[in-house]
Parts: structure tokens; sequence; C-alpha cells
């Protein structure tokens, strides 16, 4: 089976690639696993320098929000959590996507950010908004990195995944 996926995929001129939370972090502490982020993006810029498109779709934002001011438990007496949950993904988005930023230009790869949300996809003019960017940044030889904006979009931090949002972007870059 992993041979015909990997067949599959071999001649395959645009690849987007998910990673969750839990991939990118430390199982012990919760820290960031640079060593696993590090094989990722290596992996990624040899896709890219092989002529592929690639779009990474990245969860972690809120974690790495949380890691970062010592946040164990989202649910702090009179705090909302969502509030909580918006400001940890606003600090860790900052941070990971720093992490990011470093890695791939240690390998001579530019990355991009892109921050979606449901109105993303559900309004004609942001929708082919943000198509052309990815169909700009791919052109360029820029690998987007994807992730929910989390910080305005309650919506999807409630009941949204980027399972979801990879199939999404799957579907806008063609």
């Amino acid at each position: 089976m992993k041979e015909l996926s990997r067949e599959y995929l071999k001649d395959k001129k645009r690849i987007v690639i998910k990673i969750g939370s839990s991939s990118l972090q430390h199982k012990e502490t919760g820290d960031l696993d640079y060593t696993k982020l590090d094989v990722l993006v290596r992996e990624l810029c040899d896709m890219r320098n092989r002529g592929k498109d690639v779009v990474l779709v990245t969860s972690g934002a809120i974690a790495v929000g949380k890691k970062a001011v010592h946040i164990s438990d989202i649910n702090h007496p009179g705090d909302s959590p969502i509030a909580v949950k918006q400001a940890c993904a606003a600090i860790g988005q900052a941070r990971l996507m720093m992490t990011y930023q470093k890695i791939f230009a240690e390998y001579n790869q530019i990355a991009a950010q892109i921050l979606m949300t449901k109105d993303t996809i559900i309004n004609d003019f942001n929708r082919e908004n943000a198509k052309n960017t990815f169909t700009e940044l791919l052109n360029m030889g820029v690998i987007p990195v994807v992730n929910e904006n989390d910080t305005v979009a309650t919506y999807e931090i409630v009941i949204g995944d980027n399972d979801t949002l990879s199939a999404i972007v799957t579907g806008l870059t063609g």
C-alpha cells in the first residue's frame, strides 16, 4: 500500500502536506521538536528542488502559544476559554512561523504564511483572492505555509480542524 502511494505521488506536480500539533512536539514536554521540524522542512525543500509545488498545512499555533506563556490548562477562572485560545494562537502562530522561516532559509527556500478562515472559502471574492495568492506564490517557487486564523475564527477552534483545511487547500490549488 505504501509503495502504491509513493508511486501515485511520484508524478504529481503539486503536493499538499498536513502536519498536526502532536507531530511537531515532544511527547514528554510539549516543546517543539526541532529535529522533526528540520526533517519535515528538508523533505519539503527536496520536493521543491525536484520541481514539485509544495504547500504545507500546519497545526500547532495554540499549542506553541500555550507552551510559550506556560499555560497547561486553558480554563483559567474568569477567562473565556476561547479568548485564551485566541491569545495563545496569536503568540504561537508568530513563533511557529518564525521557526519555519528559519529552517526553510537554511535550505535556500522561501516560505510564505497564509492564514485562512471559513469566510475565505464561503465568500466567492475571498476564495478567488486566496486562489490567486496560492497560484502566484507557487509560480514564484515559494512554499506556502497555511494555518487557520484562530485569532479571529473562533468557529474553527471549536469544530474545525486542519484536516478539513488541507482538503480545502488541495481544492483551491488544484
